[in-house]
C-alpha cells in the first residue's frame, strides 16, 4: 500500500458531449453546443498538511447545490489535509464573443414584447444583455453532471499527486533512518569505552590521593574503591536501554513505511520517542564522542519530523 503525501495540487475539466444543435431542440433553450456557448467546467484542488481533514469549497453560484455531494466525494478519498477546492464553469477558446442563434433571438423577442406589455415603462434590451443571455451555459441539471464528472477527475489526480509526494517523502525518511541506525551503531562501543577510561582515572586519582596521606590506605583499598567508583559512574552513564529502544522505535518506523497507508499520526508519535530517547542519550554522554552522536541524531530526527508531518 502507498503513502500519501498531504500536500498536492490538481485540476481537471470536463465538457457536455457534442449534442449536434440543429436537431429536435426546443427552441426556447439554449444550446450549449453552438458556437459562442460553453458546457465544460473546471475543477481544481489543493492540499497542504493538517491534523485533520479540513475541506473549504470556492463554488461558482450555479454549483453552490453540489457541495454535500462534493463534500461526500472528499472524504471519502482523503482522511487528513486542508484542502482547497474549487469549481467554476468555463467558456470555450472561441466564445470571446458569442454568435446569437435566431431561435435565441426569437426567444428574445417574445419575452421582451411579454414583458413590455403588462410593464409599458420596461427599457428595451441592450446589445450587452442580448450577448450575456447568448452566453449563458448549458442547462443547469445537464452542467451539474459535468461539474461532477470534473470533480470525480480531479480527486483522482490529487490522489495520484499525493502519492508521488509520498513516494519522494518514503524515500527521503528512509535515507535518515539507515543515518540514525549508523549512529546507533557507532554509539554502542563508546559507552564502555568512557568506563574504561573513567576507571583508570579513578584509579589513578586514588593513588595520587594515597601517596598525599603518607600510605594510610592500602593500595589494595583505593583500588577497591576506585573500581566501586567505576562501577556506579557505569550505571549513571548506561544507555544501553536507550539504544535498544530507539533501534525498535527505527524498526517500527521502516515496518510502517513499508506497509503504507494512513500512517502520519503514527510516525509523528514515534518521532516523539526518538526525540526523547535521544535527549537521554545526550544529557547521559560522558564522552565528546557520544555527545556528538547525540547532536547528529536530534538533527536527523528534526529532518524527519519535517517530512513526516505532510504524510496522510
Amino acid at each position: 500500500m502507498s503513502v500519501y503525501s498531504m500536500t498536492g495540487f490538481a485540476s481537471a475539466a470536463a465538457s457536455l458531449p457534442d449534442q449536434g444543435g440543429e436537431h429536435g431542440e426546443d427552441s426556447d433553450t439554449p444550446s450549449a453546443s453552438r458556437k459562442g456557448l460553453s458546457g465544460s467546467v473546471g475543477a481544481e484542488l489543493r492540499s497542504v498538511n493538517s491534523r485533520f481533514l479540513d475541506l473549504s469549497f470556492k463554488l461558482a453560484d450555479e454549483f453552490r447545490g453540489l457541495e454535500p455531494a462534493l463534500r461526500e466525494l472528499v472524504t471519502a478519498s482523503f482522511k487528513r489535509g486542508k484542502m482547497e477546492f474549487r469549481l467554476q464553469p468555463q467558456r470555450a477558446a472561441d466564445a470571446g464573443w458569442p454568435q446569437p442563434q435566431p431561435d435565441q433571438l426569437h426567444t428574445l423577442a417574445r419575452l421582451e414584447g411579454m414583458v413590455q406589455n403588462w410593464l409599458p415603462k420596461a427599457g428595451p434590451l441592450s446589445v450587452n444583455e442580448v450577448l450575456n443571455w447568448c452566453r449563458a451555459a448549458a442547462p443547469a441539471a445537464r452542467l451539474e453532471e459535468v461539474a461532477m464528472q470534473a470533480a470525480r477527475l480531479c480527486i483522482e489526480a490529487m490522489k495520484e499527486a499525493r502519492e508521488r509526494e509520498g513516494a519522494r517523502l518514503v524515500a527521503v525518511l528512509q535515507d535518515k533512518l539507515k543515518g540514525l541506525k549508523a549512529l546507533a551503531a557507532q554509539a554502542e562501543p563508546l559507552v564502555p569505552q568512557a568506563v574504561q577510561r573513567q576507571q583508570e582515572r579513578f584509579v589513578q586519582k586514588y593513588e595520587e590521593a594515597l601517596k598525599a596521606v603518607g600510605g594510610t590506605v592500602t593500595p589494595e583499598a583505593a583500588q577497591e574503591r576506585a573500581l566501586s567508583e567505576a562501577a556506579a559512574y557505569a550505571l549513571r552513564i548506561d544507555v544501553d536501554e536507550e539504544l535498544q529502544r530507539l533501534k525498535a522505535h527505527l524498526d517500527e518506523i521502516g515496518r510502517l513505511l513499508k506497509k503504507g497507508g494512513e500512517v502520519g499520526k503514527r510516525l509523528d508519535f514515534l518521532i516523539q520517542e526518538l526525540h526523547r530517547e535521544a535527549n537521554t542519550l545526550g544529557s547521559k554522554a560522558a564522552a565528546l564522542e557520544l555527545t556528538q552522536v547525540s547532536v547528529d541524531m536530534k538533527v536527523l530526527i528534526e529532518q524527519m519530523r519535517e517530512q513526516v508531518q505532510n504524510l496522510e
